[in-house]
């Protein structure tokens, strides 16, 4: 070993290699083309080409999926890299769509501009595609600084020009607010909003903040504001534009032809041009946007690299995208969505070719050179290879690596995380395989010459260099993983928080009075005293003004609607008669469920031995990255299992958040300790896929798992029986078949349910039996809400999953009138990708004509129908063959919502979604875009002439619920209230209905307490009501809903804490808080006081304050001590409660701090005297 080590790293390694030397040396000779270099090999050499050109690059794929792959890789050598999608053109005018992916477009836009070099990967479609103007995006940027001063009304007319929409608070990207001096603004592309506030017209702090709690993150020195959508409209250019389309409605009006629907729909355009200047359509007009049709390619100079990637492809594609561009344009002409006017919509492609070539062009080729559209200067051939996949089989991975290192090769190895990098490197060296693990992350790893080094990262897959020894081994090859995800923020489950929004016209539950409708806030002034009120309004005429400090007495009714919902009537007694009916039930269930909780509590069980190698090594061949909820699930389900008490598991989580793989881990550490496993589904075909996952994921593990549906012969049945007897089968997955009295288990260990409500009386008794002693895990779907998991710790052990697994691409979503051209379009474009359709048609009447309608539109393809009154079994053969991909378009009513996974299904057309509930649209969306593909829903309704008054707010809230926002918060509230019902049963729902779903799960906590002997307290509640302003001005804030939202924040102070955490908050969203605001903040505060005091009502009356206690809190000691701090104003009031009055004697000013120090003598007199009873 006398040679000097060479230290090499992932830009350097082909450094010694001629033809890699040759692309350098002619790096200004281009366009230069490279054949033979395998796919894997491409992202190195471009990272490496473009370190050496110190420049940017420009990466061209034929699609996007090979955009998007190529992408992936890149990311493993540079963190510069950024990913451009296509865009779909709207043609049609349809109501609304998603802005996710203009929003991402815009991004890399606004980095390429910001300076730094960076690598874009894209696709041919989206160079030709337009987006925004270079010259005219940097000139309409705002660069916010300290100190730099702005007309606030001038600003406001530029973020609209500029795309953005004005609302009252910012929720999502492309959104700003102003209130007061205080601008809040989401420039796409961002990751947090900016508040900016100004002294007068001058910048005086930047800081962003968070859309889900409004609070301030970090100060910040520089903002910018880059356009929000990719045509933009300056005043000048809108009134360019109608004037030329007023001429072109002339010169159409004096046309032979029919041209009315073009003219129609062409002055409709104009209408939105004047009064919202953008709307989805817009893309139809963009060459009257822009002169030339800008594109990605102009943002990059002469002397960065061009990359083209399969040019032979590249120039097929280009041919035709051009011919489907035309037939598009051609039917859009026919149609008279577009006029005569020879406008052109994308770049041409043989202009864009001779645009690439100007820059340094080199292009890539696995195979051989070809001739194609690029002239070169220059050929250089590489010889590489992909390496060979281990099947994780990892005895062949020892082999080739001796084979590699008596060969002198250097060798990467990568490893998706450090735990499985330090567990290989660990395994390899106890082989006396030379190896070392790397920290660092790939692109800041170094290596020497010829040694073999373990590194954090991964590719798609690997490739090697034989010509000068060098290896890269991707983990997928060794394990035979997929891509992990990396982890987004976390937009949890507590979004939800905000559902209680209250509106005016809302049902709503008073403690004490019950049932009401709320009406709104009201002013009052009563006696020269200025506070806010909430008018309710209850029975007949009755309405009732609730001082708004209590608040928290209200809930909003949350249960079922769909009937009007009877007021309660003042006074009377039913509220208290329904509310006794309600608790006697939850305190029954209660009991029941204590008894039941102790029992489990009581019973033996089998203890599980701790981990071994062998799970520690299953578990990292789960290919993605664990959420934070799955870690915490398995970890629960895991201490379960190693108790010697039975595990009684509820696992909730929405389809697709990992599910499944904790039951994989449980079953597993349940056969290493040889027991058995059986697996309910309640469906053959989901019965079908678990099986499938559980095979394929411990194939490699000596593990037989088996299946028992319909799906298997009488003769197969029967064996199967047979070894279940013999303990030959582990894993049994299967359908109710398993519970069968004629089903024998050796030794079975755990039992594991999907969806259990799913199955009926009979199945349940059966499964009761099976339960006794053994581990069971039951897995549901519907999400459960956290005021009802909070009930039941203590009586049922449940682990939720609330965040989703990443990289799910979102769904684009558009709402529209029924419009056949554009469902036509979508269907075509989802079969031109190779995926499926799902056509929700909710009405089995007419369901075959529908079919029949798509089939005449395209005759060539398979189109099936499935719906809820056919036979169980013909149901599951269609569904089954639309997993398996022999169904192109399945017609369906809304049986799809349940478990299935059809990963190839991306577009969802759903028709009068205005009839159906937002939960149940909210599911139906989520069964596309389960893989790496672009997903669609199309929403669409019938434009009746009237739309009735539920449906048209439906379809407002759908329209919302395309970007996450309060219409994903309705549909997750309505899934929750299904799912306690779930849980609870259906019994238990009636009374949620009875008193609304907050005070239900109020009840219920208190039944659970009081059955676990936890004492509750008697004094619940203070109320404070004393003579000083106390209200929010509406100078102050503007928007109703977030008064109330205040409000309500105010009013659940209950420490010290909680204080001061809420003034921060106004003064950062609202500025200086004023007098009657901090008024009401005190009193909050103070009731905190009152209520450990033992007080439950502070009044003022006249010239005195009455203090009312609960029993057992005021003693002679107390008066005593009281007279004594404040001689001559104390007496006590006889009553059936005690009462103590405090003579005010006209110090109205100071009655904030009167009581202040009334409670706090009162709070020391009560523990002095606890202290004296602790002593005797």
């Amino acid at each position: 070993m006398g040679r000097k080590a060479v230290n090499m790293n992932f830009s350097d390694i082909l450094n010694d290699y001629a033809p890699y030397k040759g692309i350098v040396e002619n790096l200004n000779n281009t366009p230069v083309s490279v054949a033979g270099i395998v796919e894997s090999a491409q992202g190195q050499l471009i990272y490496s080409l473009k370190n050496e050109n110190k420049s940017s690059a420009l990466v061209v794929c034929y699609s996007d999926m090979e955009a998007r792959k190529l992408y992936s890789d890149m990311e493993l050598y540079s963190d510069n890299v950024l990913y451009f999608s296509t865009k779909e053109y709207i043609f049609y005018n349809i109501e609304t769509s998603g802005h996710q992916n203009e929003h991402a477009r815009i991004s890399v836009i606004q980095k390429l501009v910001s300076g730094g070099d960076y690598i874009v990967v894209t696709s041919l479609d989206a160079i030709l595609q337009y987006t925004c103007d270079k010259e005219e995006f940097k000139s309409l940027c705002i660069d916010f600084e300290l100190g730099k001063t702005f007309n606030l009304e001038k600003l406001t007319e530029d973020l609209v020009v500029m795309g953005y929409s004005r609302e009252d608070s910012v929720e999502g990207a492309g959104q700003f607010a102003i209130r007061g001096g205080i601008l809040d603004i989401f420039p796409v592309g961002n990751e947090n909003p900016y508040r900016i506030e100004f002294f007068d017209d001058e910048t005086d702090s930047i800081r962003e903040f968070d859309t889900y709690t409004q609070r301030s993150l970090d100060k910040i020195d520089f903002a910018r504001v880059t356009p929000a959508n990719e045509a933009v409209i300056t005043d000048e250019k809108r009134d360019r534009i109608i004037a030329e389309l007023e001429k072109r409605i002339r010169s159409a009006k004096r046309k032979k032809s029919d041209e009315s629907y073009f003219i129609e729909t062409t002055e409709s355009d104009i209408e939105s041009f004047k009064e919202v200047r953008y709307f989805p359509s817009i893309d139809k007009y963009v060459s009257l946007v822009y002169d030339k049709i800008p594109s990605i390619t102009d943002y990059f100079s002469d002397n960065d690299l061009v990359f083209i990637i399969d040019p032979k492809r590249i120039s097929e594609r280009g041919k035709t995208f051009e011919w489907e561009k035309n037939e598009v344009v051609a039917e859009l002409k026919e149609k008279g969505i577009i006029g005569a006017a020879k406008d052109s919509f994308y770049c041409s492609y043989h202009d864009k070719v001779h645009e690439m070539s100007v820059k340094k062009l080199i292009s890539l080729d696995v195979l051989s050179h070809s001739s194609t559209d690029f002239k070169y200067k220059h050929l250089e051939t590489f010889t590489t290879k992909t390496t060979v996949s281990f099947h994780g089989k990892i005895e062949y991975l020892y082999e080739d690596l001796r084979n590699w290192q008596s060969k002198n090769y250097t060798v990467a190895i990568l490893c998706t995380s450090r735990g499985r990098g330090e567990n290989l490197a660990g395994v390899l060296v106890d082989k006396g395989i030379r190896a070392r693990f790397i920290g660092d992350d790939a692109n800041k790893a170094n290596f020497n010459k010829g040694e073999t080094v373990i590194i954090k990262g991964e590719l798609n897959k690997g490739f090697e260099y034989p010509e000068i020894n060098f290896v890269l081994v991707s983990d997928r090859e060794i394990f035979e993983t997929k891509k992990s995800r990396s982890r987004r923020k976390v937009e949890n489950a507590n979004r939800i928080k905000n559902y209680t929004d209250i509106s005016v016209g809302d049902y709503v539950v008073h403690q004490t009075h019950g049932i009401g409708q709320y009406m709104g806030t009201k002013k009052m002034v009563v006696g020269g005293i200025t506070k806010d009120y909430l008018k309710i309004q209850y029975q007949g005429t009755d309405s009732l003004y609730i001082p708004i400090d209590q608040l928290n007495l209200l809930y909003k009714y949350v249960g079922n609607t769909d009937k009007k919902l009877k007021l309660n009537k003042l006074g009377s007694n039913e509220w208290n008669k329904t509310k006794q009916r309600v608790k006697q039930s939850t305190e029954e269930l209660a009991k029941k469920l204590v008894a039941l909780y102790a029992e489990r509590e009581r019973a033996k069980g089998f203890a599980y031995s701790e981990d071994t190698p062998w799970q520690r090594d299953f578990e990292d061949t789960f290919p993605y990255q664990e959420t934070d909820d799955q870690l915490r699930s398995i970890e629960e389900v895991k201490g379960d299992m190693e108790s010697q008490k039975p595990m009684d598991r509820l696992l909730c989580g929405d389809v697709g958040f990992g599910k499944t793989e904790i039951a994989l881990r449980a079953a597993f550490k349940a056969v290493g300790d040889s027991k058995q496993v059986a697996y309910l589904c309640p469906t053959t075909i989901l019965a079908m896929q678990h099986y499938e996952t559980f095979f394929k994921r411990m194939e490699s593990f000596p593990i037989k798992v088996e299946m028992l549906s319909r799906f298997r012969t009488a003769s197969e049945q029967k064996r199967i029986l047979k070894k279940l007897k013999t303990g030959e089968i582990d894993i049994i997955i299967g359908t109710h078949r398993i519970l069968s009295k004629d089903l024998e288990f050796k030794d079975l260990g755990l039992l594991i349910i999907d969806e259990e409500q799913r199955f009926g009386v009979a199945h349940k008794e059966r499964l009761k039996e099976l339960k006794q002693n053994i581990d069971v895990l039951t897995m549901t779907a519907t999400p459960i809400p956290r005021t009802l998991h909070m009930a039941m710790t203590g009586v049922r052990d449940m682990s939720v999953l609330s965040e989703p697994p990443e990289n799910r691409y979102p769904v684009q979503t558009y709402v529209l009138e029924d419009n056949p051209a554009v469902i036509a379009d979508a269907v075509r474009n989802e079969l031109s990708r190779g995926g499926q359709v799902f056509y929700l048609y909710n009405r089995v009447q007419g369901i075959y004509r529908k079919a029949e309608w798509i089939r005449s539109m395209f005759p060539d393809i398979t189109v099936a129908v499935g719906h809820g009154k056919m036979k169980e079994d013909e149901l599951e053969d269609i569904m089954y063959d639309m997993v398996n991909g022999k169904t192109d378009v399945l017609v369906c009513t809304t049986i799809i919502e349940t478990g299935l996974d059809i990963p190839n299904a991306n577009t969802i057309i759903i028709e009068n979604a205005d009839k159906m509930g937002l939960s149940q649209l909210y599911q139906l969306r989520g069964r596309v875009g389960r893989s790496n593909r672009a997903a669609y829903a199309y929403l669409t309704y019938h434009r009746d002439k009237i739309l009735s008054d539920i449906a048209s707010k439906r379809l407002r809230a759908v329209k919302e619920f395309t970007e996450f926002g309060s219409g994903f918060k309705i549909a997750m509230r309505d899934l929750e209230i299904r799912g306690a019902g779930n849980i609870l049963g259906p019994e238990q729902h009636g009374h949620m209905d009875a008193v609304g779903y907050d005070m239900y799960c109020k009840l219920l906590k208190e039944s659970v307490d009081e059955a676990q002997g936890i004492k509750i307290d008697d004094v619940q509640d203070a109320a404070i009501d004393i003579n000083i302003d106390a209200y929010l001005p509406e100078s102050y804030i503007r928007n109703h809903n977030q008064r109330i939202d205040i409000y309500k924040k105010i009013a659940a102070i209950e420490t010290e804490d909680d204080k001061f955490e809420i003034e921060d908050e106004l003064i950062d969203r609202f500025g200086d808080i004023p007098r009657a605001v901090q008024n009401i903040i005190e009193v909050a505060s103070l009731k905190t006081y009152a209520k450990e005091c033992g007080i439950y009502e502070i009044a003022q009356s006249g010239d005195n304050l009455l203090m009312k206690f609960g029993e057992n809190y005021v003693d002679a000691n107390l008066i005593m001590g009281l007279d004594k701090m404040f001689p001559k104003r104390i007496k006590l009031l006889s009553g059936d409660k005690p009462v103590i009055s405090y003579a005010i004697k006209g110090e109205y000013k100071k009655i904030l701090n009167i009581v202040n120090n009334l409670l706090s003598t009162i709070k020391e007199l009560q523990s002095a005297e606890k202290d004296s009873i602790i002593k005797s």
